[in-house]
């Protein structure tokens, strides 16, 4: 199957979410090519990026279920690279 490179770009506002999210970014662990987490004390959020490579539906379905989540933003963003 054709995979893509992609970057997921998340901002946490509601740590509430944490764990729900951890679960998911586990549950596609084997897409996960590596992940970044910087806390952003003074501002009490925290923002990861995370890259992927990944079938696009995959990345479409991660990035989605992890769009609901309360208190948490996301963006994704897709190499050009050729598949």
């Amino acid at each position: 199957m054709e995979t893509r490179i992609a970057v997921m770009g998340i901002i946490v506002e509601d740590k509430e979410s944490v764990g729900e999210l951890n679960a998911l970014l586990h549950q596609y662990g084997e897409y996960v090519v590596g992940r970044m987490g910087v806390p952003y004390r003074s501002r009490n959020i925290s923002v990861i990026s995370v890259v992927l490579d990944a079938p696009n539906e995959v990345i479409s379905s991660l990035s989605g279920k992890i769009g609901m989540l309360k208190g948490i933003s996301i963006k994704t963003v897709y190499s050009k690279m050729p598949e």
